[in-house]
């Protein structure tokens, strides 16, 4: 069950302060010059993936929807910025009434991306688009990095489930939104309750080493655990030494326990003999649920073990030593006056260090090879080619300042998995490489 389905009142506080206090001056002295109500268009793009990533994963996307829709300012913020003396009566007037009511594109929540990618484009006025670069950033840049850690985790662990269980290991508000970035990228279920309550994520969960050594024997444990959840429950078995414990559960919940959890130790080591003890003491359909400081690497390790799911915590919520995804907002493209009719002009900033950009509006193409695997990512300004026409990966999200793009979560989880087994075989090699696929311009030419 997906909460966007049921449509569930959620209550989100306005968004209007999670951003950086230069856009609001850029607003101020652009409302003061009379160039504010310019139109532009901002995209959202990376320059490179992390080192040694084949592809990434965009995630965050219905965020950024909420996100956009509760970006107002009310009497408590505006009268924040005028005792900071951060922007000027002027400024506060036209702040009380904003509302963002311009366009969105984007890939849709749960596609790859690769280095260039329009990943998102917002179109308006320069005043109501330029604040919300931050707060876009800020959820594009977590989600994604997660979604796409999440991504490698589940192309590791092939059929085998992968419960989200890193809670503890980041911010309590990030908690939730890795969660929900999990399931995009290939995890089953969660840990978080409050991921479970926002978004409709599985939860699971049973006991920790704390329950075992409560008790007066890892016996009188076992049994309270299955006295109250039944037999079909998850027993963890290293509190103290594996064997004893695997006998004692089996003794006390019969052969028709649920599963066994190894928390420690050499897990391919440890799960083999588990596996080998469970069956001789007919426990067959018992299943080995393995965590302990996880990665996609110390996954695919155990991909020959008798493993039947997985706990990742850490390495997932921290993007697996990539946190973000260096994503950029741009200016791309605006007007040369206030005029609604004016003309757009590409823009693009020109600088040494790696930090260019290629103006102008794009869209972006994933073009197939005569066996329809993805054999390029082309983005281009102008007219769309029209072998690519329908092959085009942004689309509408938000119309008018109304949001016409909202879909359960489980869309965007569906969507990642067709978008990552559309790509070469390679792109879920762990081993360092360069994108899995490359980047290719087609500019509009002057007079065409």
């Amino acid at each position: 069950m997906n909460t966007a389905d049921l449509s569930l009142p959620v209550d989100v506080p306005s968004t209007a302060l999670f951003t950086d206090q230069y856009e609001l001056t850029m607003l101020r002295a652009a409302l003061a010059a009379g160039t504010a109500e310019r139109r532009s268009v901002f995209e959202v793009f990376t320059r490179r993936l992390p080192d040694g990533r084949r592809y990434g994963v965009v995630g965050g996307t219905g965020r950024v929807l909420d996100a956009v829709e509760n970006f107002h300012f009310d009497t408590a913020v505006l009268d924040f910025l005028r005792e900071r003396e951060i922007v000027d009566e002027q400024t506060l007037e036209w702040l009380a009434g904003y509302r963002f009511r311009g366009d969105i594109w984007g890939y849709p929540e749960g596609e790859v991306y690769f280095p260039g990618s329009p990943i998102m484009r917002v179109e308006g006025t320069f005043a109501e688009c330029v604040l919300l670069e931050t707060v876009i950033l800020s959820i594009l840049n977590h989600d994604s990095a997660i979604a796409a850690a999440a991504s490698r985790m589940a192309a590791a662990a092939g059929d085998r489930p992968l419960i989200e269980m890193g809670a503890r290991r980041t911010h309590e508000l990030a908690a939730v939104a890795a969660s929900r970035a999990a399931y995009v990228g290939g995890f089953a279920t969660t840990s978080d309750l409050a991921a479970g309550f926002r978004y409709g994520i599985p939860t699971v969960g049973t006991s920790a080493h704390a329950f075992t050594l409560l008790h007066d024997s890892e016996r009188d444990a076992f049994r309270a655990q299955v006295d109250t959840l039944g037999g079909g429950t998850t027993l963890l078995v290293d509190t103290y030494d594996v064997a004893e414990a695997v006998r004692t559960a089996v003794e006390v919940a019969g052969t028709e326990l649920g599963a066994v959890r190894i928390d420690s130790g050499d897990l391919l080591l440890v799960a083999h003999r588990v596996r080998q003890q469970l069956d001789e003491l007919g426990a067959t359909g018992t299943k080995i649920v393995v965590t302990s400081d996880l990665d996609e690497y110390a996954i695919a390790s155990l991909a020959a073990a008798p493993v039947d799911a997985y706990g990742v915590g850490t390495q997932l919520v921290t993007g697996s030593g990539h946190p973000t995804s260096s994503m950029v907002y741009k200016l791309v493209a605006r007007a040369e006056s206030a005029d609604p009719k004016a003309p757009l002009v590409p823009v693009a900033k020109k600088s040494s260090g790696g930090k260019t950009s290629i103006g102008g509006r794009k869209w972006a193409a994933r073009r197939p090879d005569s066996y329809g695997v993805a054999e390029a990512e082309v983005i281009g300004t102008g007219p769309v080619p029209a072998a690519l026409a329908d092959r085009q990966l942004l689309v509408e999200l938000v119309k008018g300042g109304e949001v016409v793009a909202r879909e359960p979560l489980d869309a965007a989880r569906e969507r990642h998995t067709r978008a990552r087994a559309g790509l070469p075989m390679s792109a879920t090699q762990l081993s360092r490489g360069e994108p899995v696929l490359p980047t290719e311009y087609l500019h509009e030419t002057p007079g065409s």
